[in-house]
C-alpha cells in the first residue's frame, strides 16, 4: 500500500501549522521526500511519523522560497551527520532546478560543519534537472516540469509507478497549460488552494499568484483527476478548514477531495 504522509499544509507565514511538505512511502518501503518547510521543524515533523532516514534516498525540492527550501538544509545536515556516524548507507539524491541547486550548495557550504559539507557532492548528490527531464527511481519514474511561475522558478513533478498510477504535484502556484501532459487524467493531483473562493477578498490569493479552492476544483474536473489533494493554505481557519474546503470543492468537482491536516496519512492504493 502506497501512502502519503503530510508533514505540513500551510503557506509561508503560517504559525498554526507547518509549511507545506510531505513524503511518500512506496510499496517496497522506499521513502520519497518533497520539500522540507522553512526550518528545523522538519525534524520534529518527521519524528512524529514512521519515517526512517535509512529508507529515504530521494528527495525533490520544488523551488527556493523560504518555506520550502530552508528545511532542506536541515535534512542535508541530518543525513550528513548520520553518514559520518556510520548510521546511513548509500547515497542521498536531491532533485531540483538550477536555481535551487545553487542555493543549496551555497547555503550548506556557508552553514554546515566542514565534515558535514564534505559529504555534499560525494554521498549527498544534488541533481539539476531540466524541464521535462525524466529520472528512473527505484520505485517510480520521475518527470520534472517547469510550472512557469511568475515569481520564482519552480518545478512540479509527475511520478509514474509501475502499475500505471500517476501522482502529480503542481507545486504551490496556479496551474499552467504547459503542464497538461503530466497532470491530465492523473490518479492523484496535489494543488494549492490558498483559501476558499468566498474568502478571496480577505486573503487576496490572486495578488499572491495563488488559487482558491474553487479554481483548484474546477481544474480537477477539467483534467479528469481521480483524487484531489488541496494544500498550501491560509491558517486562520484550521479548526474548520477540512470541512469548509471540502464543501466548496464539492460544488465544482465530484471526485474524492482530501484537505489534510499536518501529519495526516493518505492511502494512495
Amino acid at each position: 500500500m502506497r501512502k502519503m504522509y503530510v508533514l505540513g499544509t500551510g503557506f509561508a507565514m503560517a504559525t498554526k501549522c507547518f509549511n507545506t511538505c510531505f513524503y511518500l512511502e512506496a510499496e517496497d518501503g522506499s521513502l520519497f521526500l518533497t520539500d522540507a518547510g522553512g526550518g528545523n521543524g522538519i525534524l520534529r515533523q518527521l519524528e512524529q511519523t514512521p519515517f526512517k532516514w535509512q529508507d529515504c534516498h530521494h528527495m525533490f525540492v520544488t523551488h527556493g522560497h523560504t518555506d520550502h527550501v530552508l528545511g532542506v538544509i536541515w535534512v542535508i545536515r541530518k543525513v550528513a551527520d548520520l553518514i559520518n556516524k556510520g548510521k546511513y548507507e548509500g547515497q542521498f539524491h536531491i532533485y531540483c532546478h538550477d536555481v535551487v541547486k545553487h542555493m543549496l550548495l551555497t547555503m550548506t557550504e556557508m552553514t554546515l560543519k566542514k565534515k558535514d559539507f564534505a559529504r555534499v557532492g560525494q554521498d549527498i548528490l544534488v541533481h539539476e534537472l531540466q524541464d521535462g527531464e525524466r529520472v528512473e527511481l527505484p520505485f517510480a519514474a520521475l518527470t520534472a516540469f517547469d510550472i512557469l511561475s511568475t515569481k520564482a522558478k519552480q518545478y512540479g513533478y509527475q511520478l509514474m509507478f509501475p502499475d500505471g498510477m500517476n501522482f502529480c504535484c503542481l507545486g504551490d502556484e496556479p496551474y499552467n497549460e504547459h503542464d497538461r501532459q503530466y497532470a491530465e487524467g492523473a490518479d492523484w493531483l496535489l494543488a494549492e488552494a490558498f483559501c476558499r473562493y468566498d474568502d478571496r477578498e480577505v486573503f487576496k490569493p490572486y495578488e499572491k499568484n495563488h488559487s482558491t479552492v474553487k479554481e483548484a476544483s474546477e481544474l480537477a474536473k477539467e483534467l479528469r483527476i481521480k483524487h484531489l489533494v488541496l494544500y498550501h493554505t491560509e491558517d486562520k481557519h484550521i479548526a474548520t478548514r477540512k470541512g469548509d474546503y471540502s464543501a466548496e470543492a464539492g460544488k465544482y468537482y465530484h471526485g474524492p477531495v482530501f484537505v489534510p491536516d499536518d501529519l495526516d496519512v493518505i492511502e494512495l492504493g
